[in-house]
């Protein structure tokens, strides 16, 4: 039996990698989206184009505007002279941000008697524009407190300290590179699996495999072990990349990580094993992958918290492996978390892959029968 599984792994690694084509989508491609989604997926705002709309024309005034563009935050790109050129700038999307100093403002502030200041955002991107008016609100508030001008915050005399908790810095790369690496293990190994049934019907050896003395059991063995082998060598690869390249460090065990990855490819290949039974093309193995891949990432709690989804959608969440996984990579990268914390989410990886592939091998013995 363990003969004709190695031998059947073995023709699945030569008929995948016998193709340079092939090398690069499994190795490099990996790397590529790792390097594109850690850079491109931020949440951080930086080098916010703004406007800076001075009616006071005063040291003060533009002491503001140099505190606000040294933040590294603003970059005031256009300084106009009415409220229409701001309403233009604004409405044809050259700045997302202006800020609007009123006539007397530096007087006011030396009197230390209550000015305003303001701060109007393009809505449009409502996250970015709540961003860009927190951080330039509280820049205005610190340059005014300087001042006096807050006269109610110095008498009430309430200090507040602030602490970022497992990401103190706040960089989004943090949060998002792990969640990218099990985003791209998905992808890459749903889309070798799904096609590896398929590929044999198309070809016209699946006639010759059902005629040797393999077993279904051994013949879907040989078809995925070479994928999860192919997955764990995609995950330390990118977990390299991520930890040398991104400055992500690894604050929980590393021993933990394979056994977590073992358990989350168990789903995810049987999976892709399941779309290779039902699909009788190529191009139908890759639509019907497609067609699970998006929904498991939009609904997984990568770009979007489930607690704010509907309550049908959180429901239908529980069947994404992505969910769980997400939880235990994150956990391990940034709490350090162990077995201990992350056992729910490792128990209903491992019930999920083990109904996924009981159900794709009764669906294989089917499709052999």
């Amino acid at each position: 039996m363990f003969e004709r599984i190695k031998r059947m792994v073995i023709k699945e690694f030569i008929q995948v990698f016998r193709d340079k084509r092939m090398k690069a989508i499994v190795f490099i491609t990996p790397i590529m989206q790792l390097m594109l989604f850690g850079y491109a997926v931020t949440t951080d705002v930086n080098n916010i184009t703004t406007a800076f709309y001075d009616l006071d024309k005063s040291y003060e005034s533009r002491e503001l505007a140099r505190r606000l563009e040294s933040s590294g935050y603003f970059n005031i790109a256009y300084f106009p002279e009415s409220r229409q050129e701001i309403r233009t700038l604004v409405d044809r999307g050259k700045v997302l941000c202006a800020i609007q100093i009123n006539r007397g403002f530096s007087s006011d502030l030396k009197r230390m008697t209550p000015t305003e200041v303001q701060i109007i955002v393009d809505g449009t991107d409502s996250n970015t524009a709540t961003v860009a008016m927190d951080y330039a609100s509280r820049i205005v508030m610190k340059y005014a407190k300087k001042f006096g001008a807050d006269q109610s915050v110095q008498q009430v005399k309430i200090q507040v300290n602030t602490r970022a908790w497992y990401n103190p810095d706040l960089r989004s790369k943090n949060y998002n590179v792990p969640g990218v690496i099990a985003i791209v293990i998905m992808l890459i190994c749903l889309l070798l699996t799904s096609m590896a049934v398929v590929r044999e019907r198309e070809i016209g050896t699946m006639e010759q495999l059902m005629v040797t003395p393999l077993r279904p059991l051994e013949l879907m063995l040989g078809k995925t072990i070479p994928f999860a082998i192919i997955g764990f060598s995609d995950v330390l690869i990118v977990t390299l990349v991520a930890v040398f390249w991104f400055d992500i460090q690894i604050k929980g065990s590393l021993q933990i990580l394979p056994l977590a990855t073992a358990i989350y490819l168990l789903s995810v290949l049987g999976i892709g094993l399941f779309i290779s039974t039902i699909s009788r093309t190529q191009q139908q193995a890759l639509m019907a992958t497609f067609l699970f891949y998006i929904p498991a990432v939009l609904l997984s709690g990568f770009m979007f918290p489930i607690e704010n989804m509907p309550q049908i959608i959180q429901y239908g969440t529980y069947i994404n492996p992505l969910r769980y996984f997400l939880v235990i990579i994150r956990g391990i990268f940034l709490k350090g978390n162990g077995v201990a914390v992350l056992w729910p989410q490792m128990a209903a990886l491992l019930l999920l892959g083990s109904l996924v592939i009981t159900l794709s091998s009764l669906r294989f013995r089917k499709r052999m029968g």
